[in-house]
């Protein structure tokens, strides 16, 4: 059985922010274009997205938080954060089914229905459990990763992060949780939004060691990339996680219009190849990818399909 499950349908594409925004509505389509034309639809299983309920939002999300998302749903008005992620009316439906639909290919991934999975609009790896942040509202990386601990009674849990930007959501909302090993590679936090990620935040705790942040300098092309991923697959072999989860932003290609990386999609396509070989080693082959970032349209959709091409 060597399915992959694709979650594709325009609820997902509701989770955006307007044209005016760089998280804006064009995203899922230029994806699902792309896809289409490289006959990925036909190699792959697509599924419809689902709606999560508040139950499982709760499993990360402090229901104050979540209650207030409803309100500001319900009043389409004001931001949701300092001012990057602005509400609009139905923000909460949006933000529930990019939870759901990354809850139903993890649930399809653990109980064998699809090996693989890949979900676009997801990896929303900002938000804090108490607030949003950086166009995050759920943060649906942290809510499958409680899924998992809470559901799932995983104990190794590999969480890899290859966004531009630091995922530092999912950092400090299992900081101290030495059940989750993350690896995340970024363009340094004193040149990009959040300003985290440090090569000193290694987990706390009885978590010490269980976190690698690796920052990488501005202009960083694929050879940069390759060099320290090494030291990247030692870390996570080390683990023996029992899944991986990756969020594979596009915004760490070059000539995205809001960081300063130079990788290709080749890039993409060679970190999903070594952990899909790491996934069958040590996973039964379990690997949920979430697409995370990425506000160039054309790069978003050469290196999403070249994940899809390599869970395929």
């Amino acid at each position: 059985m060597h399915k992959v499950c694709v979650y594709a349908g325009e609820e997902l594409a509701r989770y955006s922010f307007g044209d005016d925004h760089p998280f804006g509505p064009l995203r899922y389509g230029a994806f699902y274009v792309e896809f289409l034309r490289r006959g990925l639809d036909k190699k792959t299983v697509s599924c419809q997205p689902v709606i999560a309920d508040q139950q499982a939002i709760e499993r990360f999300h402090e229901h104050d938080y979540v209650e207030q998302v409803r309100a500001q749903s319900a009043s389409g008005t004001g931001f949701l954060d300092y001012g990057d992620t602005p509400a609009f009316p139905g923000v909460y439906e949006a933000a529930a089914t990019v939870v759901g639909s990354t809850l139903a290919a993890l649930d399809g991934v653990m109980t064998g229905q699809c090996r693989r999975a890949f979900v676009p609009i997801a990896g929303l790896h900002h938000a804090r459990r108490d607030r949003a942040a950086g166009f995050c509202v759920f943060n649906d990386c942290g809510i499958a990763i409680e899924t998992l601990l809470q559901q799932y009674s995983l104990q190794r849990i590999a969480y890899v992060d290859i966004d531009a930007h630091h995922g530092d959501g999912v950092l400090y909302g299992f900081n101290d949780n030495p059940a989750v090993f993350i690896i995340d590679v970024h363009e340094d936090g004193r040149t990009l939004y959040p300003g985290t990620g440090s090569t000193s935040e290694a987990g706390i705790g009885e978590a010490v060691g269980t976190k690698l942040n690796i920052p990488m300098p501005v202009g960083a092309d694929d050879a940069r990339l390759a060099a320290v991923w090494q030291q990247a697959e030692d870390f996570l072999r080390n683990a023996r996680p029992e899944i991986i989860l990756l969020q594979c932003g596009a915004d760490s290609l070059d000539g995205d219009p809001i960081t300063h990386m130079a990788y290709t999609e080749q890039a993409h396509a060679m970190i999903t190849r070594r952990l899909c070989l790491i996934a069958d080693e040590y996973c039964q082959g379990r690997l949920l990818a979430m697409g995370g970032g990425g506000y160039h349209l054309a790069n978003l959709a050469r290196a999403w399909c070249a994940v899809v091409e390599e869970l395929v």
